[in-house]
């Protein structure tokens, strides 16, 4: 079966190198990059730590959205070219918005961004797309979540925030299965309020938040290795409601001990969604 296709190869856990930071209480933000260009991070200490992180694999259909903050799930897309704009909107759109009513609940869910990731450099500059991410971080924060349905949606924003709601993300290969730079991602439950540290992302036109993340011993990481175009990961990355459920997930791209030479550079998507409830 595709969950347990890469079971007999790869390795029940690695160990690698994460980066954290530590909040010396400088003021942190990422000033965003123009298409093909590169983001640059100023603020904090940065704080490299090796860690833990275990295969994901053999326990793919245990996890839960709502207790570890993620679901790994086998599904395709009729999307043949992921570097066609008007195809990614037109197909993998709705696809995500069924994906994520099915696996969160959710009543409605709005898709409202996209954005396409690569570890090689040339292909970055000539397809105008964004570098992987090697901090640890979650996408948004108590208010970068909310305000993100003000910007969005305003006419209806004030109503709906009156109800849960959450920001789920899809990540996925877009073309060969993941060689570089795999995708980590930590136990909503092992992950305190504590570890969470405002950094702001500064857009030509906007002001945004994130969490930059703060190291923890505690910190439960997982990896699905060599990740396939039918595969996806579905998490969340802000939620409403504050009843224990999962609020969070701290994720980053890490440099994996066991890619083989010569490898093909990871190409990824991640789309990013408001789920209504």
């Amino acid at each position: 079966m595709a969950l347990s296709a890469e079971l007999d190869t790869a390795p029940d856990t690695i160990e690698a190198t994460l980066n954290y930071i530590v909040d010396d209480g400088t003021k942190v933000f990422t000033v965003t990059a123009g298409p093909g260009g590169q983001d640059v991070r100023s603020g904090g200490t940065p704080d490299l730590r090796r860690m833990v992180i275990h295969n994901g694999r053999p326990y793919a259909r245990g996890f839960a959205l709502e207790r570890d903050g993620f679901r790994f799930v086998q599904h395709d897309t009729k999307v043949a070219d992921f570097f066609d704009e008007a195809e990614i909107k037109r197909v993998y759109y709705p696809e995500m918005e069924t994906l994520i009513k099915a696996e969160s609940g959710a009543k409605r869910v709005v898709v409202f961004d996209h954005t396409l990731r690569t570890a090689d450099d040339e292909l970055r500059e000539s397809k105008k797309i964004r570098e992987v991410v090697r901090r640890v971080h979650n996408d948004y924060t108590e208010w970068s979540g909310p305000q993100r349905v003000r910007d969005l949606l305003p006419d209806e924003a004030e109503e709906l925030l009156k109800r849960r709601f959450a920001i789920i993300q899809v990540w996925r290969p877009i073309r060969h299965p993941v060689e570089t730079y795999p995708l980590a991602i930590a136990d909503a439950r092992t992950l305190s309020p504590d570890n969470l540290v405002i950094s702001e992302r500064r857009y030509p036109n906007r002001i945004g938040q994130t969490y930059a993340i703060t190291y923890n011993p505690a910190h439960k990481w997982f990896w699905f290795p060599r990740m396939r175009r039918d595969e996806a990961l579905v998490f969340k990355v802000f939620d409403s409601m504050k009843d224990g459920r999962a609020r969070w997930t701290a994720h980053t791209a890490f440099e994996d001990p066991t890619t083989p030479p010569h490898a093909r550079p990871r190409e990824s998507i991640e789309i990013r969604t408001l789920a209504f409830f």
